[in-house]
């Protein structure tokens, strides 16, 4: 659009040169045809004739010509300092906000509970699958989103809820994607059967692992993030490094798709969610395994015909929790036999198909789940009392997840691609 606006210029710019020389020309002829009579009066009206076309070009609108690079250089110049490459969207990917700065290194108190929408996002296209704050403290303002739009997102969720960073590192629909525990890496599986490993800054897919079936779910190991596991539609959970593009290491089971993976006691163990869901294969709802040796180390776990869409984590205590499709959270303990606690149960809110995340807070005190009816539901961990109910979304909240560091603060998404931040 640049050279045809040069063009357009430097057409009107000949077209007026032509003009004032026609117009010289005519002042030219007449001045000396009127005084042919004599030298010196043909010499005189030359000279006011010349004088005449001073006045012409000193009065004229015209601009100087300046040649057609020198333009172009002086107008990269000048978006240069219209638009710096330091841009405050570039800098909130890299430094720390001005709303996180006062609770870093603040001892936490007690959790606080949200209670109002600080800001809207009409984040995606698609449903959103799952929410994420970035784990490193100075950088928790930015919040991952992933979504079924072929996209994810990184957003300042604690500021002003724009989006500072779009990543396009997959064909087809991006079912999980998570934080590495660097902060500057973004870990994603698609159902175009690959698995990326994103530079949250440039946007750069740094490799790409390709699996051969649609991926539903990725975690990367504790102890070496750059080793991580996915699994998909397939009956094979592969474990990958990232940082030769190599598969180390396979787990099968007699499955059709694995729903989650969640690494247990720094990277040695994880446990794998599966579809199956008949009364002869509790063996295989929940599965635990030995990430070194690949073997089985329990598969009596979970006895409910149940699936369960999401794993999770406590941050401090050695136990996990397993989102069911009968409407509750189970708890279990991270140490072999891995046994339900049947004392305990997190219910009240509904799942009915939907993947429906759940997750804790950081002191692991109050759990957190979304629901299908589009609410979120907070419980008591040591209790598993409900402790509050906000009705956040009016169609099916998938994720909610509380801030590290920011008492109170909440984002939740919905099936529909809106994100919320409640505090």
């Amino acid at each position: 659009m640049a050279s045809l606006v040069d063009y357009e210029d430097s057409d009107s710019e000949t077209d007026q040169d032509a003009q004032l020389y026609r117009d010289e020309g005519l002042i030219i002829s007449s001045s000396s045809s009127s005084l042919s009579s004599s030298s010196s009066r043909v010499s005189a009206a030359q000279c006011g004739s010349s004088g005449s076309v001073k006045r012409v070009l000193q009065g004229s609108a015209l601009r100087p010509y300046v040649p057609k690079r020198q333009r172009l250089e002086t107008a990269a110049v000048q978006t240069e300092e219209a638009s710096p490459s330091g841009s405050s969207g570039s800098l909130l990917l890299s430094q720390v906000s001005e709303r996180v700065r006062p609770f870093l290194g603040r001892r936490q108190g007690q959790v606080q509970l949200p209670r109002r929408m600080q800001s809207r996002i009409e984040a995606h296209q698609g449903p959103v699958n799952t929410l994420q704050w970035s784990p490193v403290d100075h950088l928790s303002h930015l919040l991952l989103s992933a979504s079924m739009d072929r996209t994810f997102k990184v957003w300042d969720g604690v500021g002003e809820g724009r989006c500072l960073q779009t990543y396009s590192a997959h064909r087809g629909s991006v079912r999980d994607a998570c934080w590495l525990s660097c902060g500057r890496r973004l870990l994603s599986g698609s159902f175009d059967g690959s698995a990326a490993v994103t530079d949250v800054e440039t946007g750069q897919t740094i490799s790409r692992m390709e699996n051969g079936f649609k991926v539903c779910c990725v975690a990367p190991r504790p102890s070496d993030p750059e080793v991580f596991l996915c699994g998909g539609f397939s009956p094979e959970v592969r474990a990958w490094d990232a940082r030769c593009c190599k598969m180390l290491r396979v787990y099968k089971a007699a499955v059709q798709q694995t729903l989650d993976v969640l690494f247990l006691s720094g990277g040695r163990e994880f446990i794998s969610s599966t579809d199956a869901v008949s009364r002869d294969s509790a063996d295989r709802t929940l599965i635990a395994w030995d990430f070194e040796t690949t073997a089985r180390l329990s598969n009596q776990i979970f006895h409910e015909r149940f699936t369960c869409p999401c794993l999770g984590c406590h941050p401090l205590e050695s136990s996990f929790v397993a989102q069911t499709n009968g409407g509750y959270i189970a708890l279990f303990s991270a140490q072999r036999p891995y046994r339900i606690n049947k004392r305990r149960r997190f219910e009240g809110h509904k799942v009915e198909g939907f993947a429906v995340h759940c997750g804790f807070s950081a002191d692991g005190s109050v759990l957190v789940s979304g629901s299908s009816t589009g609410s979120v539901h907070f419980y008591d961990f040591q209790s598993s009392r409900p402790l509050s109910t906000l009705h956040a979304h009016q169609h099916a909240c998938v994720c909610a997840a509380m801030h590290p560091i920011m008492p109170g603060l909440t984002a939740t998404c919905d099936w529909t691609g809106e994100i919320k931040i409640w505090s």
